[in-house]
């Protein structure tokens, strides 16, 4: 089961690369040049037959890892009986029936509603929309760092990097961002816990009192735990006081859980480890273990919007639907644990490394939502972009896949049943590839 060590493009690897330069809009982010042939569980073959372990399932989408049979086999029984009726305008029970369940995971005791969508992407446009609908104001408040997605609301609401909106302007107006609880880096120089969260103080205080009317936002959108912008946990008040703030001024608080939720963080919904219940949550990624499927689950009395008003030919598709039932069992069944303990594992292991590593400046994350941040200096914090960089390709030189985010920071995520033998060893690798790259960068300055 060990991952090869050393494993060399190839030719039909690099033909492919080749053709879908060709064929393919450039738009796309690829850093390595990985091509899928099949996958189980945790590790992955490329099409040369070359094995990896996988600490990415698909940019955290593949919860219960690559082809598990349970529901490959919902999957084919479903696709068997029908593949498409679109539930728009037809009714099918699995789709009824994964409803049913996501409303009854969801937090708080209110009766809720769910819609379901295509992508991560889709649900925001949804909720975005929703909340206008629902509360008859038509201004939003989202965060620097966010990531919400690409189609013109969702971008509206994402500020992670800049390349995401250059050229796509005017977005969606309305939107204000502010500074996220990135106490790592925080954006006012204070110190929780004797800033009192100011960040969140800062969105009344200043926010509403200069220049954004509180009686006319509709939605605060935000991430319970940062995905794109760096898998950052915020303050333990930090939920808590924002939904305090949405109360008070009657705004919704709309929880992107795209990333953070299915288990990911070791609780169904990363949203339970603060007590805090949402109006809107956002649903994806892992929620069907690969097959496209998205959600929104709403309090049922945000639920006003009429027949018309919003609608999708494919989302709730009955194969994703099926996968997504099968998905929820097998989480339910023991992998949400599974992501806590492995979580532990991979914190354990990681703050011993950064005790040896200086360029480590924080490692940080629940569950298997798991992160180290490089830096060039730990008193300055300066951000070691090129190191990231380094660290990721040597990753895959050796036998691991991983992905960064936010300015310079290394994420795991993989898929919620992994097994400690295979975080021991991608860890390892991990840190082989690590040394390399800081042994690399420390010559580089030396000369």
């Amino acid at each position: 089961m060990a991952a090869q060590k050393q494993p060399t493009v190839g030719s039909l690897a690099e033909e492919y690369v080749r053709r879908d330069a060709e064929a393919i809009s450039p738009s796309l982010t690829r850093i390595y040049p990985f091509v899928m042939d099949h996958g189980r569980g945790s590790l992955v073959w490329d099409v040369n037959g070359q094995q990896f372990i996988d600490f990415t399932a698909g940019i955290a989408v593949t919860s219960t890892g690559h082809s598990h049979p349970e529901v490959v086999q919902a999957i084919q029984d479903q696709a068997a009986k029908f593949i498409h009726m679109s539930g728009t305008d037809f009714y099918y029970t699995v789709q009824v029936e994964l409803a049913e369940k996501l409303d009854s995971l969801m937090p708080g005791s209110e009766p809720k509603q769910a819609f379901f969508t295509n992508s991560g992407t889709e649900a925001v446009e949804a909720a975005f929309k929703l909340a206008r609908y629902a509360t008859g104001r038509t201004r939003m408040i989202a965060f620097i760092g966010a990531f919400h997605g690409r189609s013109m609301g969702a971008l509206s609401l994402t500020a992670s990097k800049y390349v995401h909106r250059k050229g796509f302007a005017p977005l969606v107006p309305g939107v204000t961002h502010v500074s996220y609880g990135y106490c790592y880096r925080c954006a006012y120089n204070l110190e929780y816990p004797s800033c009192d969260v100011y960040c969140v103080k800062y969105i009344e205080d200043t926010l509403f009192k200069r220049f954004v009317p509180a009686a006319e936002v509709a939605a605060i959108f935000v991430e319970p735990i940062q995905g794109e912008g760096g898998y950052v946990v915020p303050p333990p008040p930090y939920h808590q006081r924002l939904r305090e703030l949405a109360d008070k001024y009657g705004i919704l608080r709309v929880d992107d859980e795209i990333q953070a939720g299915m288990g990911r963080t070791g609780k169904m919904f990363a949203i339970e480890h603060w007590g805090v219940v949402p109006d809107i949550l956002c649903l994806a990624k892992g929620i069907a273990s690969g097959m496209p499927l998205g959600a929104i689950v709403a309090k049922k009395r945000w639920m006003t919007w009429p027949p018309g008003a919003h609608a999708s030919t494919f989302g709730g598709n009955p194969v994703s639907c099926a996968a997504a039932l099968a998905t929820l069992r097998l989480l339910e069944g023991g992998y949400v644990e599974n992501a806590a303990q492995m979580g532990e594992r991979f914190m354990e292991r990681l703050r011993r490394m950064e005790a040896n590593h200086p360029s480590i400046g924080d490692v940080r994350g629940l569950g298997l939502m798991v992160a180290v941040e490089l830096v060039k200096n730990r008193n300055s914090k300066e951000p070691a972009v090129d190191l990231r960089a380094a660290v990721v390709q040597k990753c895959f030189e050796k036998g691991l896949l991983i992905l960064g985010c936010g300015m310079s920071t290394v994420r795991f995520m993989p898929a919620l049943n992994i097994t400690a033998d295979v975080v021991d060893e991608g860890l390892g690798i991990f840190e082989q590839a690590l040394i390399e790259a800081e042994n690399a960068a420390y010559r580089v300055l030396r000369e």
